[in-house]
């Protein structure tokens, strides 16, 4: 028997919610996405309005002290040294469609009308064709969802004015460059810098044990201000530099190399300071495997409009088309309010 419009409907909105939270296709091209699930569980709300997102900011400090006796003159200061960082918030979409003939070509029948009438019980075999056939566009809907957003969240937002600029847009390779970042000029606040430090490695060796001198140095420099970095991400190639660096030195355990009658020649899961570095996919598709990002995950995070995130659509049937649409919508941008607390870094 059909299903009618209202049912193909409420079928395809209820599976939405599912393969955003959980599909069973068996992929065979889906990566890790940690700065996604770092952002997915981070991220505050704001209610919107005509302006961008500001945060007050402050680098500078004018009031001093001064020693006096008797009758000195003393001296008052009048601090005026807050600063406005600006971000941008943006609509973001992502929809599949769907139409009548190719469900007609899979064995499914719909009858055409939007309030019930005449509603009749599908059999269970055209529950199940149907459900085969949605679980593909679904399934594609949630991961391209996925995909899209983790590249937006990276990227500086320069591949498409119309999406909020991302990570690369604050968390820069040249900080002390003339770039107004956020609204402030980088170039004459120097408080207002993300660490940098690149191709640390040139010149030298594995065992000059480079990368980790210097993210030494670095994690100094981080903390200096307050910072607590606390999430370290990093491309394939920065990643085997760490290794060739940590076996360059070769470190034997309490019981030498074998253990059980067997010998295990990886290196351990890569910390530094007790950070854990996490391999990030991404930064190779991007170009970036020789990279790494230690970030202050509570100096970063995401600004959604409430009501806004993840909001679910089901557009109605143009009268000139017998398709089906769904579409999921965010509406927001990403901020940074101590750029300092963060750094990037390579090898060559």
């Amino acid at each position: 028997m059909p299903f009618t419009v209202d049912q193909i409907n409420n079928i395809a909105t209820a599976a939405i919610d599912f393969h955003f939270k959980k599909g069973n296709v068996l992929s065979q091209s889906i990566q890790d996405k940690p700065l996604l699930k770092w952002f997915n569980s981070a991220q505050k709300e704001f209610p919107g309005g005509a302006g961008n997102i500001t945060r007050r900011v402050k680098g500078l400090y004018t009031t001093t002290v001064q020693g006096f006796q008797a009758d000195d003159n003393v001296t008052y200061a009048n601090p005026t040294n807050l600063k406005t960082a600006v971000y941008p918030w943006k609509l973001h979409h992502a929809g599949i469609t769907f139409t009548m003939d190719e469900l007609l070509h899979n064995g499914i029948s719909v009858s055409d009308t939007q309030d019930g009438t005449g509603e009749v019980n599908a059999s269970a075999a055209e529950r199940v064709q149907l459900a085969n056939v949605m679980q593909d566009k679904l399934e594609d809907l949630s991961e391209g969802w996925k995909r899209g957003m983790n590249l937006i969240f990276w990227k500086d937002g320069t591949q498409d004015s119309k999406v909020t600029p991302g990570i690369l847009s604050f968390i820069l390779d040249n900080p002390t460059s003339a770039t107004v970042v956020g609204g402030i000029d980088q170039s004459l606040n120097p408080w207002w810098q993300n660490r940098a430090a690149l191709a640390i490695n040139n010149g030298h060796t594995a065992a000059d044990q480079s990368l980790v001198q210097k993210l030494q140095k670095e994690m100094r420099q981080l903390r200096r201000f307050g910072g607590r970095p606390n999430l370290a991400l990093a491309g394939s190639d920065m990643m085997d530099w760490f290794e060739q660096e940590l076996r360059a030195k070769g470190n034997f355990t309490l019981e030498g190399w074998a253990k059980s009658g067997k010998i295990d020649a990886s290196v351990a899961d890569l910390e530094f300071k007790g950070i854990s570095i996490e391999y990030d996919p991404t930064l190779d598709d991007l170009g970036r495997s020789k990279f790494l990002y230690f970030f202050d995950k509570s100096t970063i995070y995401p600004m959604v409009v409430s009501g806004e995130d993840m909001k679910k659509h089901a557009p109605a049937r143009p009268e000139t088309k017998y398709a089906f649409y769904r579409a999921v919508t965010w509406v927001g941008g990403v901020c940074c309010d101590q750029r300092n607390a963060n750094g990037v870094y390579s090898v060559i």
